[in-house]
């Protein structure tokens, strides 16, 4: 079975998403912010991670960053709702740290199935750095 590890700090969204994709054998794991879902990750072998940019304590920026530093290949899918900048400015800046999925919020769970399943099915290095947007 898949391991997703979801980070957000909305609670809502974060359990919106883990619940969906536990209803469809995924095993998830979750947290509310970077700090944490480093240490989850260094104990589990994710497959994909799904992360919002925003959040307190760590950011979703630094945490790809990192999370890059720990295993190279990961698959990271960005998720933006904005901030201080639109969230096309962050969800590009997550596109050249690594991510190679990026969706402004909100987004159907039904595209994040996709994006994870195209991942999963994804050679471990294939296109490494190069971003996906929803219109692929």
């Amino acid at each position: 079975m898949p391991v997703l590890l979801i980070i957000d700090d909305d609670d809502a969204i974060r359990s919106l998403i883990a619940s969906y994709f536990n209803a469809n054998n995924y095993t998830v794991i979750e947290a509310a912010d970077g700090r944490s879902a480093l240490q989850k990750f260094a104990k589990a072998d994710v497959d994909v991670v799904i992360t919002d940019l925003i959040m307190p304590d760590m950011e979703g920026i630094e945490t790809i960053r990192e999370l890059h530093k720990l295993k190279s290949c990961i698959k990271i899918i960005a998720l933006s709702g904005g901030g201080s900048m639109s969230p096309s400015g962050y969800l590009n800046i997550a596109s050249k740290m690594g991510a190679q999925y990026s969706f402004s919020k909100p987004v159907s769970l039904e595209v994040l199935k996709d994006a994870v399943e195209k991942l999963l099915n994804e050679e471990p290095d294939s296109a490494p750095g190069l971003p996906h947007t929803p219109e692929d």
